[in-house]
């Protein structure tokens, strides 16, 4: 049995749902995987369902919760210009500002979890997570190279985010 080790999908949790549901069945579903960027865990996703529908008018369920922000006038008037309204240009900067407030043992973990699933049996694995522990991004390219490309870039892409 061949064992494929690539990404098929990467983004927004309904995207991903969408586009998995588009492939050919798998005989099981434990053959597919996903993952949050942000923490490196396996997560499960519902891509049984129909796939994507004609969305409808109005605001998205997306488990929105409405609470007050209290700015000045001029941060009002900032927002106001930027292109998609207040509310979405807010949950971008947060967004932003959470990804780069990750420290470095944040983003090491995030590989490592990843890596620990896809590359757990690879060659080398153990010498690369201890080159990502390490800040060695030399030693971590070495250890690597014979590794699947989807799976050796996306772990140096979340052990160093900034060189990716």
């Amino acid at each position: 049995m061949e064992l494929i080790r690539s990404a098929i999908a990467q983004g927004p949790a309904d995207e991903v749902g969408s586009r998995l549901r588009d492939l050919q069945q798998l005989p099981r579903s434990s053959d597919l995987l996903a993952f949050d960027d942000d923490t490196g865990a396996q997560v499960d996703l519902d891509f049984r369902g129909e796939a994507a529908s004609a969305r409808s008018r109005g605001r998205p369920a997306l488990g929105v919760q409405a609470r007050e922000v209290t700015l000045l006038p001029r941060h009002w008037e900032w927002l106001s210009r930027q292109r998609g309204g207040a509310s979405a240009t807010l949950r971008k900067l947060v967004e932003e500002a959470s990804r780069k407030g990750r420290s470095d043992r944040d983003c090491q973990d995030a590989a490592f979890r990843f890596l620990n699933v896809m590359a757990g049996d690879l060659p080398h694995f153990e010498e690369a997570v201890r080159a990502i522990y390490a800040d060695d991004r030399a030693g971590y390219e070495a250890r690597t190279a014979e590794w699947p490309v989807d799976i050796r870039n996306h772990g140096r892409a979340l052990a160093w985010p900034e060189s990716a």
